[in-house]
C-alpha cells in the first residue's frame, strides 16, 4: 500500500482506482465497485503560478491548518490511522484486516481522539471499526 500510494507517485493522486484492489477476492471487488474497473490517475496536469514543475506537498502538524487539510492518513504496520484535523492528537486505527465493505462515519462524535496518552503506534488495532451512518460519498 505504501509503495503504491506514496512511493509510486511523483506529486499526488487525482483519483485512486480499482488497481488498489488487485488481488482482492472477486466478491469484495464486486461489492465495492459493482464490477467496474478503472486505473488510479495522478495529478499530472498541475501548473504552478511561476511555471515551474509542481513538487510533492509535505504536510506536517504545523502546516496542515494552513493547507486546508481536513483528514490525514498514516500507514502503520498494523493498520491505517485516520486523523481528522479536529482531532489532530490521534485518530482511530483501522486494522488492515478490516472488511473494506464496513460502513464508517465521518461524524466527529465517532472519531474522537482516545482519552489515554498512549502513542498512536502503541494502541492495539480495534477488532471492528466505528460504525454509524456513512455521510461521505464513496465510489
Amino acid at each position: 500500500m505504501a509503495q503504491h500510494l506514496v512511493d509510486g507517485v511523483a506529486v499526488g493522486w487525482d483519483e485512486l482506482g480499482t488497481d488498489l484492489l488487485d488481488g482482492a477476492p472477486p466478491e469484495i471487488l464486486s461489492s465495492l465497485t459493482g464490477g467496474e474497473q478503472w486505473a488510479s490517475s495522478t495529478l499530472d496536469h498541475l501548473v504552478t503560478p511561476v511555471g515551474s514543475p509542481p513538487v510533492r506537498m509535505t504536510v506536517t502538524e504545523k502546516t496542515a491548518a494552513d493547507l486546508d487539510v481536513q483528514w490525514g492518513y498514516i500507514l502503520r504496520p498494523h493498520g491505517i490511522e485516520v486523523i481528522s484535523v479536529l482531532h489532530a492528537a490521534a485518530g482511530p486505527l483501522v486494522a488492515w484486516g478490516t472488511d473494506p465493505r464496513a460502513r464508517f462515519s465521518n461524524h466527529p462524535a465517532h472519531w474522537s481522539a482516545p482519552a489515554s496518552a498512549a502513542a498512536p503506534s502503541a494502541r492495539p488495532a480495534p477488532t471492528s471499526p466505528s460504525v454509524g451512518p456513512r455521510t461521505a460519498a464513496r465510489r
